[in-house]
């Protein structure tokens, strides 16, 4: 039998790096909620705005803004 008294668990990451990791996370679910819409009312007409600044430039940016701070949170060291 083994005995674990001795043994202190400790977590894979510290505190800060778990709120580093959840604001990487919203920026990505932000940047999501960005590239939504641009939907046309009637099917059988093209709508120009799925084209717009905001989907084709900026939503994109936000979600890779976003990976790269979900992979500073996991390589910060304690």
């Amino acid at each position: 039998m083994s005995d674990n008294k001795g043994l202190k668990r400790e977590f894979l990451f510290d505190k800060s790096n778990y709120k580093i990791l959840l604001i990487g996370i919203s920026v990505i679910a932000l940047g999501f909620i960005l590239m939504s819409g641009g939907a046309s009312d009637d099917p059988n007409v093209f709508s120009e705005d799925i084209f717009n600044f905001r989907r084709i430039r900026l939503a994109p940016t936000v979600v890779l803004t976003g990976f790269g701070i979900c992979i500073y949170s996991i390589l910060k060291k304690k």
